[in-house]
């Protein structure tokens, strides 16, 4: 199994993934006041491809957002999105329509 380094890189607005020290992806997201997190975008280089980086992304992401203990998430990426309506324990994450 490929072993996955995940954190916040606050300074990028993203989290990201790294395999080996090498970035294998990233979720980016922009802060709307002190209560929610946007989720815009994921990205995994082709290069590491279903190994399971995407995932790997979601969840460190949402664990940290749920451990803040004060955002709610907005998903407008579509693979963020897909992935907490496949994980209904992140769910309660989920922010009303907030513009």
């Amino acid at each position: 199994m490929t072993d996955i380094e995940t954190r916040d890189n606050a300074e990028e607005h993203r989290y990201e993934a790294r395999i080996d020290g090498e970035l294998a992806g990233f979720a980016a997201y922009d802060l709307k006041g002190d209560n929610v997190i946007i989720f815009t975008h994921t990205e995994v280089d082709d290069a590491f491809e279903g190994k399971g980086v995407g995932g790997a992304l979601a969840r460190f992401a949402l664990d940290d957002v749920r451990a803040g203990g004060t955002r709610r998430v907005v998903a407008r990426c579509p693979f963020i999105k897909a992935w907490i309506e496949k994980h209904p324990n992140y769910q309660d994450l989920v922010a009303g329509n907030v513009h």
